[in-house]
């Protein structure tokens, strides 16, 4: 049979040709070895010829028969569905599900960022299955503050890491502790031979405080010279809400050549799905050649795509800047009128609740969107139940979200609350705040009255 290749299907092979031949390990003796044992691990593949790489597809413009794609019954590349666009990826990325509206997007991302390249997945907890499974080598250890988010613990159970330690949240001192510990115990990291790789995140969703970050940057580079200490940021609470045009916390510190790779998400500030995985090259390759969640999975479809670079071009174009500057003023008012109460200083004395961000919030240059209220004893529901029936939304959070004994009503601030409504949110607060006094100065069990009438509901159904 002979064959006659199009220029589509030529370009696809060469890019693959070119890929399984060239070794990056050899030309790295220079970079931290945290990159280089990375490119080592890839040059395996590569010496295999089963190097993963994302291409695009050349045969979907070049008229040949699909036989591979996930497009069963032609729903996803349904002609006049969208101009110009397949409405669906019809695979993952290694597969058929690349195209280059995503590719373009994924870079655009990038460089408002500030990082050389990203990998839009899923969901933020799709993403960090993939780090944690893809990027410690054996030999590594993962260093993580007790409060990461669920899927982070998750990814670490499932790394390739030879140990991993918590410190206590957002405690630099118990963080130099475990990096000092590891020098001790583990010779190859002291030795600069394998990599500590550190997991933060720069709002805590659940108490609402930002990661003393470029302290425990400064630690780490005092602690391991050679570079073989680097980190992990979770931005998804930051993303939009935080720094220049809302790019998020590494930022607004401008400390983006100092960390290794940041997670963005966008179902939150930026009203859409999905995340992104941001650092360099080596750590995408990483990403494609062992990230199950990417390589199973497939690729985001292009309605979700344009959502998120619609989202992207808002933050750009600096029409998104009022919400965040009105957000800082919304919080700043409420930690006004909140201390300025008479009763807040009794109440928090007493033990009715504790609002640890409301002490010396004056000192902060910024503020966070989310403010907890810590109320013991599960009587979070009893706050819960008296602002839902003054129609003001909030959540409680108890464990296992949060540790045992630790719960509390989580609000969220928004661009577009007002100060009325933040006013009316404190007067609410107070008014079971006074309630629950009285009940304690009776010295007996009663309820508030809100959750009397939520308990008598429950009980006549």
């Amino acid at each position: 049979m002979s064959f006659s290749i199009s220029d589509d299907a030529s370009s696809m092979l060469s890019a693959w040709i070119s890929s399984q031949k060239r070794l990056q390990g050899p030309s790295m003796k220079k970079a931290p070895i945290f990159y280089r044992n990375l490119e080592e691990a890839l040059d395996v593949r590569r010496l295999e010829q089963s190097f993963y790489t994302i291409a695009k597809n050349g045969w979907k413009e070049a008229g040949a028969t699909d036989f591979c794609s996930n497009d069963i019954l032609g729903l996803g590349s349904s002609a006049g569905t969208i101009p110009d666009h397949a409405p669906g990826a019809g695979g993952s990325r290694l597969l058929d599900g690349n195209y280059s509206y995503l590719e373009m997007v994924e870079n655009e991302v990038a460089q408002f960022h500030g990082a050389e390249a990203g990998m839009i997945v899923g969901s933020g907890y799709e993403a960090n299955g993939a780090i944690f499974l893809s990027i410690p080598r054996p030999g590594d250890a993962i260093v993580y503050d007790e409060f990461v988010h669920a899927s982070t613990h998750d990814g670490i159970q499932h790394s390739s890491a030879m140990v991993s330690k918590s410190f206590r949240h957002n405690d630099v001192l118990d963080f130099q502790s475990v990096l000092e510990a590891l020098v001790v115990e583990q010779p190859l990291i002291a030795q600069g031979k394998r990599s500590v790789l550190v997991a933060v995140e720069s709002i805590y969703s659940m108490d609402g405080d930002l990661c003393p970050l470029r302290e425990f940057v400064e630690v780490a580079k005092d602690i391991f010279p050679r570079g073989n200490c680097q980190f992990v940021v979770d931005e998804a609470h930051s993303n939009g809400v935080i720094g220049p045009h809302g790019k998020g916390f590494v930022s607004e510190l401008g400390l983006e050549n100092e960390v290794a790779i940041r997670l963005h998400t966008f179902g939150k500030a930026l009203g859409s799905s999905g995340a992104i995985i941001l650092g360099n090259k080596t750590l995408k390759a990483a990403l494609v050649n062992f990230g199950r969640s990417i390589i199973y999975t497939t690729a985001p479809s292009f309605i979700t795509v344009a959502g998120i670079r619609s989202g992207y071009n808002l933050l750009k174009s600096g029409k998104t800047q009022a919400a965040q500057d009105q957000i800082q003023h919304l919080v700043q008012h409420f930690f006004t009128l909140l201390t300025a109460h008479p009763v807040f200083e009794i109440a928090t004395r007493r033990g009715v609740f504790s609002i640890p961000l409301a002490i010396d919030w004056e000192s902060r240059y910024i503020h966070t969107h989310i403010v907890p209220i810590w109320i013991k004893d599960r009587k979070s529901y009893w706050l819960f139940f008296h602002l839902l029936l003054a129609r003001l939304s909030v959540f409680p959070v108890e464990y296992p979200t949060v540790p045992q004994g630790a719960g509390r009503v989580r609000i969220v601030f928004h661009g577009s609350n007002t100060e009325a409504q933040v006013e009316r949110l404190v007067d609410a607060i107070f008014e079971w705040t006074e309630e629950m006094l009285s009940i304690k100065e009776k010295g007996d069990q009663g309820l508030p009255s809100a959750a009397q009438n939520v308990y008598a509901r429950m009980a006549e159904e």
